[in-house]
């Protein structure tokens, strides 16, 4: 399949939901995304799984591929090794409830203080965060405590990217307002 005849199918696809055009391309890239990702340290299993998420997300995001940006090719490429870091950054961390993250991170020492001081820090971080309005809360919990990415968080609300990141910005300045005056008083 030439770099010209892989843009036209994407192009199909974005234009008229083809599923032969779509057919065509999973047949053409599916083992060869799997191939690369096995390469990349994947097994077969886990690759065959992003592969196809990388295939599905082709179909979906179809009318956003741009040939004068790149081929069809470099741009099904960067879509798998997305979605093999996604999946990497999910299963290598451990899942942190936003309730105990503090806890985590507190000192192990049996320092009395520090204890206490923790306890004070937790309690004023929490009641600064029910403080946020409820769209900032959202994607403060989801991109610290999810640890999803601001792309994963704007497709997931249905939010543009910019509104993601305006609203990420503005709950942690709020929060570092707050914890400023905190530390004046």
């Amino acid at each position: 399949m030439t770099p010209d005849e892989a843009a036209d199918l994407i192009l199909a696809i974005a234009t008229r939901q083809d599923r032969a055009a779509f057919a065509a391309l999973f047949r053409h890239y599916g083992p060869r995304v799997k191939a690369f990702l096995m390469r990349g340290g994947s097994d077969a299993e886990t690759a065959q799984e992003v592969a196809q998420e990388a295939l599905v997300m082709v179909w979906r995001k179809a009318a956003s591929f741009d040939r004068a940006r790149a081929s069809a090719a470099t741009w099904i490429y960067t879509i798998a090794r997305n979605k093999r870091i996604d999946l990497l950054r999910r299963t290598v961390r451990p899942q942190i409830e936003a309730e105990d993250w503090l806890t985590v991170y507190a000192p192990e020492e049996d320092d009395a203080d520090k204890s206490v001081l923790a306890g004070q820090t937790y309690a004023r971080v929490k009641e600064l965060m029910d403080g946020l309005s409820a769209d900032q809360l959202v994607v403060i919990r989801k991109a610290f405590f999810e640890d999803k990415t601001h792309t994963a968080i704007a497709e997931e609300l249905k939010l543009p990217l910019g509104t993601v990141k305006s609203r990420i910005r503005l709950a942690l300045g709020r929060l570092r307002e707050k914890l400023e005056k905190d530390a004046e008083e």
